[in-house]
């Protein structure tokens, strides 16, 4: 079997995408990947978002501008924009909007808490209900590690279930949906308006579950670095995403030493060794994926110049690392 283009041109070259996921284990330059995927992305569609979803976000740091919960012009670009989000929201927090009747405070408490997860996906929900509205033709997702990944894609499935259970409730608990009409919106709170809310929620959410779940849509690109756990975090992740029926054929591999021929550099061939045999376990599981090697930087890749140069890694294949030197300490891991 021939091998794939080691690259994500092909990322680039799908127009049809409109959701990209960027995850993988802590600390395997998850935020440089899809930062640097969301610049190459600006040069070739009309307009990009991309969005952390990981509390530790980074992305404020790795463009050197500060984000928010709402989209904010990358300096530089005129089409490429940027938010840092907190998908997960408390029980607590949704059950304060019934603040002055603690017996509805009670009620929807126990009532989220008979929907595991319920309250994290309403969020989720109201995250893909505002995206949705935005029509940038391409959104990028810098993750939080793999597990809270797993769960932030298993939240549409959550959600459309909660909301499935909630509106098979309607007739035997009608007077509470009229109370908690103000949470979708506020100002009305008739049994109907409730409702109708409920189900435009539901449908988007089902649209959002339909296209994460269509290649032609969606796809995730992993990301790890060549030593055992980070190549067993990726299996894992692999794994799972094809159970969520989410398109995965993309793993970027960071921090690759790639010594120059004649190099004498004691530390670089020793950790080239290292690494050769996690790259041939790589190329052995993923012989059907693109496999992106990226080559160990000299420093922290920081700032939009710097991730500009970085991005061309992810494009065109690297031949030698630009480390290969004992007194470097550099690394591309953010």
């Amino acid at each position: 079997m021939e091998a794939l283009e080691g690259s994500l041109r092909n990322i680039i070259e799908q127009e049809t995408l409109k959701w990209i996921f960027v995850g993988g284990k802590g600390g395997v330059g998850k935020t440089t990947t899809s930062s640097s995927l969301a610049v190459q992305l600006a040069a070739t569609r009309q307009s990009v978002l991309i969005i952390s979803t990981d509390p530790a976000h980074n992305l404020s740091d790795a463009f050197g501008q500060k984000f928010e919960s709402t989209p904010t012009l990358v300096k530089g670009f005129d089409n490429l924009y940027a938010m840092e989000i907190d998908p997960t929201v408390e029980t607590e927090n949704h059950a304060a909007m019934f603040s002055g009747d603690e017996g509805l405070q009670s009620m929807f408490t126990d009532m989220a808490s008979s929907l595991p997860g319920i309250d994290e996906a309403m969020s989720f929900g109201e995250l893909m209900k505002q995206v949705q509205t935005m029509q940038f033709s391409t959104i990028v997702f810098d993750t939080a590690p793999t597990g809270h990944t797993l769960r932030l894609l298993n939240f549409p499935t959550i959600l459309e279930k909660g909301l499935g259970k909630l509106l098979s409730l309607k007739n035997r608990f009608s007077g509470l949906f009229s109370q908690l009409g103000s949470m979708f919106g506020g100002g009305e709170s008739t049994e109907e308006a409730m409702l109708s809310k409920l189900e435009a929620t539901k449908a988007v959410i089902e649209q959002v579950n339909q296209q994460f779940q269509d290649p032609e849509k969606t796809t995730f690109v992993c990301v790890c670095i060549p030593e055992f756990l980070s190549l067993y975090e990726t299996e894992r992740l692999v794994q799972e995403l094809s159970k969520f029926g989410i398109d995965v054929h993309n793993v970027v591999v960071n921090q690759v030493v790639l010594p120059d021929s004649g190099s004498t550099c004691r530390m670089c061939l020793a950790r080239h060794r290292m690494q050769k045999k996690y790259l041939d376990q790589i190329e052995d599981l993923y012989e059907d994926f693109h496999v992106v090697k990226v080559p160990l930087m000299e420093g922290e890749v920081q700032g939009v110049e710097s991730i500009k140069r970085f991005s061309r890694n992810l494009i065109v294949p690297a031949t030698s690392s630009m480390a290969c030197s004992t007194d470097n300490n550099g690394s591309n891991a953010q």
